[in-house]
């Protein structure tokens, strides 16, 4: 089903850094600044961006539109 496949994360407008994944450091190649990264079932991410762009609406989401038609996407507003 769609929840064994792995993810790929992405936030619109914005670069961000992985702080950490399930509680640990990140793999070498997750170091520095990102705009999507791959997800495996159960991960939970910790990341830091900066929003010194602009203030309003911005999106995340998997990047598979199946998982996106599954509720894998949503908004957050800086302000």
């Amino acid at each position: 089903g769609m929840m064994g496949m792995p993810h790929t994360f992405h936030v619109h407008s914005v670069q961000f850094q992985v702080l950490d994944i399930n509680g640990s450091p990140p793999p070498p190649e997750y170091a520095g600044w990102k705009d999507t990264v791959l997800l495996w079932p159960g991960d939970r991410i910790r990341i830091i961006a900066r929003f010194d762009s602009y203030k309003g609406i911005f999106m995340y989401h998997c990047h598979l539109l199946e998982h996106e038609d599954n509720g894998m996407m949503g908004q957050f507003l800086i302000e």
